[in-house]
């Protein structure tokens, strides 16, 4: 762990050179073979051809697992491969495809590297993400562990800004993704999501910064919680998180919109924070203020800004 034994003078040489041509201050760590991967690890596909054209959606193919498992991937148009780029996985929600997701949020318009994983067909014979009690058997921790590894080896990929964000059961898992890829992912946004218990318990291995959506007339996952399906109150699942953040008891509020409550903790340990935006009147949805596949009536805010905002602003140090 870092501060344990006193780095030799050539380390810090070392990480200098590959800070400069991958955006990663550290040397490289070697990942454990079929295993969850929770610390930084070097970019080596800076500098190598693209292995899918720019500014095209494609599906792609990875074996995680012993699973052959699938996921969208859609690079800038203007990708060069010797200029480091952030990483935005986007996980759809429980029924839902990863073209669906991507275009859902958006977030191939950004100057990044945008990932949909596609998600396995659960117990209930629709696709879902660890965590939901529905969900298949299949390790998608270890899945999006192995995806961000590939995608350090194949493209150049800015190891300190890995982000994650989802809908509904994706953002359940992007939940999830915030206990055990802590050292990992950089910074988390889930939008409706679903917080089930099944998502296990959550030790987060550093204090992560977290931006949450969700709409006060949510009868799919309610704002107050169903506790018969061990579903937490919003405001709840963000008390916890502010306590594992080592935060300050309690939000500051502002209305950035009319119809929009956010909400900061502030304090927080090492980097941490908590923010939400309680979005009134809407339902289960991914905000904005254009129709989307998700709903014919606009929101009063659009989500994927504010996210993309709150995300760049917080990569790992």
């Amino acid at each position: 762990m870092p501060g344990r034994f006193p780095r030799p003078r050539w380390a810090a040489a070392f990480a200098a050179a590959c800070a400069l041509t991958t955006g990663f201050a550290a040397p490289a760590i070697a990942s454990t073979p079929q295993g969850v991967v929770d610390h930084p690890v070097r970019t080596t596909g800076c500098g190598r051809a693209a292995p899918v054209p720019a500014g095209v959606t494609t599906t792609q193919h990875i074996t995680s697992g012993g699973l052959d498992r699938t996921y969208t991937l859609h690079l800038p148009a203007h990708y060069n491969p010797r200029r480091s780029y952030p990483v935005l996985l986007s996980f759809h929600g429980h029924k839902r495809t990863s073209r669906y997701q991507e275009e859902l949020s958006g977030f191939s318009a950004l100057d990044a590297i945008s990932v949909y994983p596609q998600g396995l067909v659960g117990t209930d014979g629709e696709t879902a993400w660890t965590g939901a009690p529905y969900s298949a058997a299949a390790d998608d921790v270890l899945l999006t562990s192995d995806l961000v590894t590939k995608l350090q080896k194949t493209l150049c990929v800015d190891a300190n800004r890995v982000f994650a964000a989802g809908k509904s059961n994706g953002g359940g898992f992007v939940g999830v993704l915030a206990c055990r890829l802590a050292s990992r992912i950089a910074a988390f946004a889930p939008v409706s999501g679903a917080f089930y218990p099944q998502g296990g318990a959550c030790h987060p291995s550093r204090p992560v910064p977290i931006l949450d959506f969700h709409g006060t007339a949510d009868t799919t996952i309610p704002y107050t919680g169903v506790p018969e399906k061990g579903l937490p109150a919003i405001p709840d699942w963000l008390a916890a998180w502010s306590t594992r953040d080592g935060c300050r008891a309690g939000p500051v509020s502002w209305t950035p919109v009319k119809g929009v409550v956010a909400q900061k903790w502030l304090g927080c340990d090492r980097r941490g924070t908590v923010e939400h935006y309680r979005v009134e009147g809407a339902g289960h949805v991914w905000p904005s203020t254009k129709p989307n596949l998700d709903s014919a009536t606009p929101t009063v805010i659009d989500a994927t800004p504010v996210i993309w905002r709150f995300l760049k602003s917080h990569p790992l140090r």
